[in-house]
């Protein structure tokens, strides 16, 4: 275990997701440690939104690998569990959408893309920032 500390251990935790994102220029080496971060924050941690951080971490990962199709399908269920747990007018939804829209771009998913983006994020940025 970390400095002896046991698997459900808040710091040991911690410590591995600043691990996974310490290999931001190496994708490949930061995947494996961005899982077990995943995994053990979906295990122990009771709050969801630690849950969609992490889930966030892991689908930039998997872009930066070329495995746009993986990161799209994660990014979406994350944007959906936060418009439903935040409402889609919450700064972290709209972020969350933003990042769903350049990784549809990147797949050239452009229709998509702009319904996306005209549908619901510009109504929902501008109810949020009161335009």
């Amino acid at each position: 275990t970390y400095l002896g500390r046991s698997e459900a251990n808040e710091y040991r935790c911690n410590a591995l997701g600043i691990l996974g994102m310490a290999f931001n220029e190496r994708a490949a080496d930061a995947l494996p440690v961005l899982k077990a971060y995943l995994a053990l924050t979906e295990r122990y941690c009771p709050n969801v939104r630690g849950v969609l951080t992490a889930q966030g971490n892991l689908a930039t990962c998997l872009g930066n690998l070329g495995r746009s199709d993986e990161a799209v399908i994660l990014e979406r269920e994350i944007y959906d569990r936060r418009v439903a747990m935040q409402g889609i007018s919450h700064e972290e939804t709209i972020l969350t959408g933003n990042n769903l829209v350049g990784s549809l771009i990147n797949l050239k998913r452009l229709e998509e893309a702009k319904s996306l983006l005209r549908d619901q994020l510009l109504p929902a940025a501008r109810q949020s920032l009161g335009a």
